[in-house]
């Protein structure tokens, strides 16, 4: 155990993937890639850089001394500098061409664009997962009926497996500003301290042509389709809002579907994976917490919250920079990943190991329905000569009492009784069973869950199977 902070998004929740991604070591080696590619295409423009000094900027590309650039920042107060010197001590025939004509944000802007375009590809391969895990859930209980509610209240039955549709189609709704976001992530490129690259244009001897083809060159070294067409010293930080935007949605959508699974539990419905030895509680030994749910549910609130960050900071830049968007950027965007990455994870562990308990279903179903079941009762005996008003009226008063009886005196349900010896109604208890039967209140949901997997889930996941994640997620705790 250490002595210092350290964030749980480390040490419990997120992924060795998620946290790679935005560790420092990727972070520095992505910088020693774009110096690389600076040189590069700067020598292919005609500047006067060697081959030499080139292939010594590759050969010590992934040999990051941190001690050194350590030395240097507690001497220099700036890490990109001290890491152009850490670069230089190892590369003595090219330390006069590292960082040639930019400035700190050619490697900090396009490092940051490139790690949350690559954390969005990660996300995305989760998102697509869990669509997967419910996909095959909605499919195996598309006809098992269960109660529906509007404001948490019995309502018309629904079916399990339509009910998982509807989350489903949450996070295909976040599957598309992923991918719309995703495909608008352009590197800022080489612009210089204001975004005039005016120290570029002075490099290249006021040749405009070579300035502009130094941004092409630059982004398809690093495997980007192109730059911003005009920026400050930095990109917009639109863009991180935009980026968090869609993590946002995630954690709603997950946050969504957590709440569900917790109220279900509760009902004993449908419940969480738990494990044997799992412990509830450490007071309560038979306890079973939803603690995957609800750690969705608490991680996505962070997320949602976190979104003010980006707003704040991109509706508070002056000009062509300042910096107060700096320290803020180092912890919102990644801790956003992070958790969002956590939040997936657990999103695909719950929805693969849903426990569906179907007694308990038809137990509750059965109870309600009844009342559910009036509508059909009415109109039948409507057929047999009835007066609608008369029968609606009496309809009305067996089910208040009977409502009574369930709430009042704690008693089963009786309002079948009650209609059965209503002579107004014409029908027996056997007749009035047969409208009871849960297939017969369900509408279209097995059809609506066919035909929705079939034509927009399935095509989505054909579309994308090269990039569906098949490992298992990681829950470290």
């Amino acid at each position: 155990m250490g002595s210092a902070y350290e964030t749980p998004l480390n040490s419990r929740y997120a992924s060795r993937e998620m946290l790679y991604l935005f560790s420092p070591d990727r972070k520095f080696r992505n910088w020693r890639r774009l110096w690389i590619a600076l040189a590069e295409a700067e020598r292919e423009l005609g500047l006067p850089i060697t081959e030499a000094q080139i292939q010594e900027l590759r050969d010590h590309a992934d040999e990051i001394d941190y001690k050194s650039a350590d030395a240097h920042e507690r001497e220099v107060r700036h890490d990109v500098m001290a890491h152009i010197l850490a670069y230089g001590d190892q590369c003595p025939t090219a330390r006069g061409i590292i960082h040639l004509g930019a400035t700190s944000c050619y490697v900090g802007d396009n490092t940051d664009l490139m790690l949350m375009a690559e954390g969005l590809d990660l996300l995305r391969a989760r998102l697509l997962s869990v669509v997967a895990e419910l996909s095959d859930f909605a499919e195996r209980y598309r006809a098992v009926p269960t109660l529906g509610f509007t404001h948490f209240q019995p309502a018309q039955p629904v079916t399990v497996g339509k009910r998982a549709t509807l989350w489903i189609e949450d996070l295909l709704s976040d599957l598309d500003d992923l991918d719309h976001v995703r495909s608008g992530i352009l590197l800022l490129g080489s612009k210089g301290t204001t975004g005039t690259q005016a120290s570029f244009l002075e490099l290249f001897d006021g040749d405009h042509a070579k300035v502009r083809e130094l941004d092409r060159r630059i982004a398809k070294k690093m495997g980007y389709p192109g730059v911003v067409p005009v920026s400050g010293q930095t990109y917009s930080r639109k863009t991180d809002f935009r980026v968090l935007s869609v993590l946002s949605g995630i954690a709603q959508s997950a946050h969504r579907f957590s709440n569900d699974i917790r109220l279900l539990q509760h009902l004993k419905e449908i419940e969480e994976p738990f494990e044997e030895k799992q412990v509830g509680s450490s007071a309560m030994p038979y306890k079973r917490n939803p603690m995957r749910c609800e750690r969705i549910a608490s991680l996505s609130r962070y997320v949602m919250a976190d979104l003010m960050n980006p707003a704040m900071t991109a509706a508070t830049q002056w000009f062509e920079r300042t910096l107060d968007d700096s320290a803020n950027k180092r912890i919102s965007v990644p801790e956003a990943f992070l958790s969002v990455d956590a939040v997936l994870s657990l999103y695909r562990n719950v929805a693969g190991g849903l426990v569906v308990n179907r007694s308990v279903i038809r137990r509750h179903l059965a109870e309600e329905l009844p009342f559910m079941a009036t509508e059909n009762i009415l109109m039948q005996a409507v057929k047999r000569g009835g007066d609608r008003q008369v029968l609606h009226e009496r309809i009305r008063v067996h089910s208040m009492k009977a409502g009574a009886t369930v709430k009042v005196n704690g008693l089963p349900n009786d309002l079948i009784e009650r209609l059965a010896a209503d002579p107004a109604f014409g029908m027996g208890r056997e007749e009035l069973d047969a409208l009871l039967d849960p297939s017969l209140h369900i509408g279209r949901c097995p059809e609506q869950v066919d035909e929705y997997l079939e034509e927009v889930v399935k095509p989505v996941l054909e579309r994308n199977k090269d990039v569906l994640d098949a490992r298992t997620p990681e829950l470290r705790v």
